[in-house]
């Protein structure tokens, strides 16, 4: 017998599970479908998850290399890579089957396989398994995230190449490796390696890691990776690679012309692009652009009226908290509610290196291309009582404000901790908080959270731990 419910979700990643959660709580029949046994998609079972789970891995070896400067020496690790994989294998484990199971008492429908699409209100579902059914919906939400992208011309059938889920997998802990891509990805994935003990090097085709943020945030961050790294190679290009049976010869290409090195592997990590290519969608309305993202107004509907995206789909920034929040955006417009729109005046944005480097609002990059006018307020980690008690005095904070008004447009935080701390600028943010609002908050002391309300009273020019008069 055909299926039919109100809402159907295709991709259970962060997104779309939020959304068939959301849409149930509401009271909609709602059927999530999606290949894995469980919800959680990339996020949870190839990306954000695992990574933070191997990226405390090394913040923990970091940490026992740092305790030397306070009198306490450890040993050198050993690193047990079956142990430390079955540790990550746990967590994804517990994660997602805890999101089945909060699936199940939501009464979802839950079915595992792939979709692709009849006509506008008609899915055809191939089961796991090789079972076929058909699916009619009132509405849709397409939430099919995204996948690595590839350098093109450079993609050669090598194990030993590899994207962010193959070095998610652990395969060994190499001895050389080089990480193509100076963006979030290549550095956390290349962070943690370096702290297992691999050799890395890292390439970038521009003058600077993370292109687009804020380079005097960056310039921190890229001291620490210069520091743990072989060799930051940036304004290289990988011209050429040549797989062997235990390493890969590469081709380099910057200012001092071509060179050739060779790695035991290598993880190419150039970004991430949309999986749009969804069958059938070409007999509904839906449209897709240049860039192979799925076309949507701000109440994420597309130009079929039944149909819905939202997240890494849609567009940048390619991020779960962007698409969880898309997700409920969807479902209040096809509950019917008014004026329904997607319009954050800010996504935080985290990169979980050490030390972690985290913004929100308008960047003083963003500002400067606007041709905006701002005033920059900024707290150095060298005057917190907390960050020299932890020996981490490599941070900062800084607010980006309106001149006139005072009020908070963005803001900027590296250091330890940093997305732990995002959170209360992206609330100024978005409450429209003004430098004043900041520096009356009382913040406990000692905390790294103080900087915040110190980098507010620099602003004023009477920020109790640094000396900056404010200008006439």
């Amino acid at each position: 017998m055909p299926l039919s419910t109100q809402l159907v979700v295709i991709g259970a990643g962060p997104g779309g599970y939020a959304a068939a959660f959301y849409a149930a709580d509401r009271g909609m029949k709602v059927a999530l479908v999606d290949p894995e046994v469980n919800p959680g998609g990339v996020c949870l079972y190839r990306g954000c998850i695992p990574s933070k789970a191997l990226l405390h891995v090394a913040d923990v070896i970091a940490e026992s290399h740092h305790a030397a400067q306070f009198g306490v020496t450890f040993g050198p690790p050993t690193i047990d890579v079956d142990a430390l994989r079955g540790f990550k294998n746990k967590v994804v484990a517990q994660l997602t089957g805890g999101v089945g199971q909060v699936s199940k008492l939501r009464k979802i429908e839950y079915i595992q396989g792939t979709a692709g699409f009849r006509d506008a209100s008609t899915l055809d579902i191939t089961r796991t398994g090789g079972a076929r059914d058909t699916l009619t919906f009132e509405h849709a939400i397409v939430a099919t995230g995204s996948q690595p992208a590839t350098v093109p011309g450079l993609s050669i059938d090598s194990p030993r190449v590899m994207n962010s889920t193959g070095a998610l997998d652990l395969p060994d802990i190499p001895g050389t490796l080089l990480v193509v891509g100076g963006g979030y990805i290549g550095l956390e994935l290349g962070t943690v390696y370096a702290a297992l003990g691999s050799k890395v090097t890292v390439v970038e085709m521009t003058d600077g890691l993370l292109p687009g943020a804020d380079r005097d945030l960056v310039n921190i961050l890229a001291k620490r990776i210069e520091a743990i790294c072989a060799a930051v190679l940036l304004n290289t290009k990988v011209i050429g690679m040549t797989a062997a049976r235990d390493s890969v010869a590469v081709t380099l290409e910057g200012s001092g012309g071509r060179t050739e090195q060779t790695f035991d592997r290598v993880l190419v990590s150039i970004g991430r692009r949309p999986n749009s290519a969804i069958p059938g969608l070409n007999r509904t309305r839906v449209e897709i652009d240049r860039r192979g993202f799925i076309v949507v107004d701000e109440s994420r509907r597309t130009g079929e009226p039944s149909i819905y995206a939202i997240g890494d789909v849609v567009g940048e920034p390619m991020l779960a908290h962007k698409a969880s929040h898309e997700g409920r955006t969807a479902v209040d417009a096809i509950a019917g509610d008014r004026n329904v729109a997607f319009a954050p005046l800010a996504i935080p944005a985290v990169v979980f290196t050490d030390p972690e480097l985290a913004w929100c609002g308008l960047t003083e990059t963003d500002a400067k291309k606007q041709g905006r006018d701002v005033t920059v307020a900024r707290f150095p980690w060298a005057a917190s009582g907390r960050a020299i008690t932890l020996g981490r005095t490599d941070g900062s904070t800084k607010l980006v404000l309106d001149p006139q008004s005072g009020r908070v447009l963005g803001v900027g935080i590296v250091g330890p901790g940093a997305g732990e701390l995002i959170s209360e600028g992206v609330l100024a943010v978005e409450m429209g908080a003004t430098a004043q609002d900041v520096a009356m908050t009382i913040h406990p002391h000692p905390t790294l959270s103080e900087t915040l309300m110190e980098s507010a009273e620099v602003f004023f020019g009477h920020a109790t731990h640094v000396y900056r008069p404010k200008r006439a």
